[in-house]
């Protein structure tokens, strides 16, 4: 059975969140979290962008408290968690997915999130389109209960806008991006080295679902879809997923219904 449609209003507030995030040099970037709020119910978020000279993150917009600021910003980069976020590949870590050794091993939860009563939300890390680390957007909710698919999928097709807001335009790549081929109509041409079970995933991941979504409906793991990714990504050199997703469209490659 086909995935539902999002709902017209969510998509509507993601065309907010894209809209103030372009807006956000000249705004600024507390309208980029209140547009967020429309796609996800929050009671503290926070937009950071990465500085590679001091090596920490810098807070551009945010509600947590001075405390929990002050981790984001110095010490979540350190964090075991902070390790498993900084991949292309892995998407948004998502609060009520998380494993509990995970949990139990990151003092951001056991000492910051937790006292605060946080029990959902997602910490998402943002690439750029050239694959360059811009920064992190967190969200902390006290409500457990899951995050609808739709949201969920909405987070992560927002990513590269909010990641292209935070990095500035200055900022040196940290790899070239993909070459351009140079056989005219090679650009449109499907991939040739990935396995067929590579190309599936490629194609969900053109139709904006997360990990979650297409083990699901691949019936393997949210681990073994990262590992998938992790593949297709080196065998397409894109920078990350985002980026993968706009050439599978481009090729053409849909999901099967």
């Amino acid at each position: 059975m086909a995935a539902p449609h999002p709902a017209p209003d969510l998509l509507d507030a993601a065309v907010q969140v894209r809209q103030a995030a372009r807006d956000a040099p000249r705004t600024g970037f507390r309208q980029v979290l209140t547009a967020l709020s429309g796609i996800l119910e929050y009671d503290h978020a926070s937009l950071t962008r990465w500085d590679p000279h001091r090596r920490r993150h810098t807070t551009l917009a945010g509600t947590y408290p001075e405390h929990a600021t002050a981790y984001i910003e110095n010490r979540l980069h350190h964090d075991p968690v902070f390790a498993v976020l900084h991949s292309p590949a892995q998407g948004g870590l998502w609060l009520t997915d998380m494993p509990a050794h995970l949990l139990a091993a990151s003092p951001g939860f056991t000492d910051v999130l937790r006292p605060l009563g946080i029990a959902g939300g997602v910490a998402q890390c943002l690439f750029t389109a050239e694959g360059r680390y811009a920064g992190m957007l967190n969200i902390s909710t006290r409500h457990p209960r899951r995050a609808p698919d739709t949201a969920r999928a909405a987070v992560t097709l927002l990513t590269e806008s909010l990641a292209a807001a935070l990095a500035p335009a200055t900022a040196p790549s940290p790899r070239p991006p993909a070459a351009v081929p140079a056989v005219p109509g090679a650009a449109t041409r499907p991939p040739g080295p990935l396995s067929p079970r590579e190309r599936q995933v490629l194609a969900e991941l053109a139709a904006g679902r997360t990990n979650r979504q297409i083990a699901q409906r691949l019936h393997i793991t949210p681990r073994t879809v990262g590992t998938h990714i992790e593949h297709i990504l080196a065998k397409l050199d894109a920078p990350n997923r985002a980026a993968a997703a706009a050439r599978a469209a481009a090729w053409g490659i849909t999901p099967a219904p």
